[in-house]
């Protein structure tokens, strides 16, 4: 059997762990799509424009509308005005919306837990210490 490349078991971590939020969070009783995290991994407290969002999530404005929309549809955020700049919106969590986001990080402690029991306090320090070494090349 060939051995998997790092780049590839760095993605399948990814795409599992992804997975792995948004069936807590739905199993939380907020239903979305995967694609939904990248507007709730990105969206500050306060609220976030639309090309904010894009540039963080780095997808195009028009992609990332697509996804607001559809959480507007959802219930999870609203598009407010700018009180800052009067012209430009704002998407904002609902409390709908942050109760998802609440419910996703109560996931993600759990998911914590499991790399605690699967590879040891030690263990997951490396981990942690490796993938900030390797996200922060200038930092190690």
């Amino acid at each position: 059997m060939e051995q998997l490349n790092t780049v590839s078991m760095l993605g399948q971590a990814y795409s599992l762990l992804g997975f792995q939020i948004v069936e807590g969070v739905v199993g939380a009783g907020f239903p979305q799509k995967p694609k939904h995290s990248a507007v709730f991994a990105q969206i500050s407290a306060d609220g976030s424009r639309l090309t904010e969002l894009a540039r963080r999530a780095n997808m195009t404005p028009q992609a990332m509308g697509e996804l607001v929309d559809e959480l507007v549809d959802l219930g999870y955020v609203v598009r407010r005005s700018d009180p800052g700049d009067g012209r430009a919106k704002l998407i904002v969590l609902t409390k709908r919306g942050r109760d998802a986001v609440a419910a996703g990080r109560q996931t993600i402690e759990g998911i914590e837990d499991q790399v605690t029991a699967v590879l040891g306090e030690r263990g997951h320090r490396e981990l942690r210490r490796l993938l900030a070494k390797l996200l922060d090349p200038g930092a190690g």
